[in-house]
């Protein structure tokens, strides 16, 4: 991955924070600036100074979305691990911590709903999205794969088993409300997080078993 954007501060960080909220609730189009402006407790013309226009604002929040979710990676090594059951523990301990984020951090919801928008309305922001987290995380995590299980990094198969993972995950996440009702659950906190992480992991040790006998 590339090196991470630095953290916004002040005027700029509450007009993100605002900027997430309402483009991920409302959309790009039907957000107006001073509506951004009255939910981070700043003046109008505080867009233009920070990002130019609102548009600007937009590509501020993509790359707040990759510092966030970018972030929950930063304790997982780049390099490759010498075994593949190291590679196997590398993309656990990387499920794991991504999984903490995606379910239990405040501050992946407003990433979440933000990211969900752009990309039903295939939005300029999800290319650079894309181009600065998506596409590097799914390489390094196809890379870990590929160790743990002998096959090759860019194949077709591999590239869609790390979606399938990918997939299981964010599932809990965009599903939480139904999730909780059948679970039975008062709401979906550490416990439960490491809960869903536990099974995510046995999926993902039996995925890589058989396609190591493959």
């Amino acid at each position: 991955m590339t090196d991470l954007p630095k953290a916004p501060e002040g005027t700029a960080a509450d007009l993100i924070a605002a900027g997430l909220r309402l483009f991920g609730r409302k959309g790009f189009a039907a957000t107006s600036i001073r509506e951004i402006a009255a939910e981070a407790g700043a003046n109008v013309a505080a867009i233009a100074y920070h990002f130019g226009n609102k548009e600007g604002l937009r590509r501020a929040c993509g790359s707040e979305v990759a510092r966030r979710i970018g972030g929950a990676f930063a304790a997982v090594p780049a390099d490759l691990p010498g075994s593949p059951d190291a590679a196997l523990a590398r993309m656990e301990t990387a499920l794991r911590a991504v999984a903490g984020f995606v379910l239990t951090a405040p501050e992946a919801e407003p990433v979440l709903a933000f990211m969900l928008r752009e990309v039903a309305e295939e939005g300029p922001v999800l290319d650079a999205v894309y181009t600065a987290l998506m596409e590097p995380v799914h390489r390094r995590l196809s890379a870990l794969w590929a160790a743990a299980t002998g096959q090759q990094a860019e194949a077709e198969r591999t590239r869609l088993m790390v979606f399938t993972l990918v997939g299981q995950l964010l599932y809990f996440r965009i599903g939480k409300p139904i999730v909780i009702r059948r679970m039975g659950w008062a709401s979906l906190g550490p416990a439960e997080a490491a809960a869903i992480a536990d099974v995510l992991a046995g999926n993902l040790r039996c995925l890589i078993e058989r396609e190591r006998r493959t």
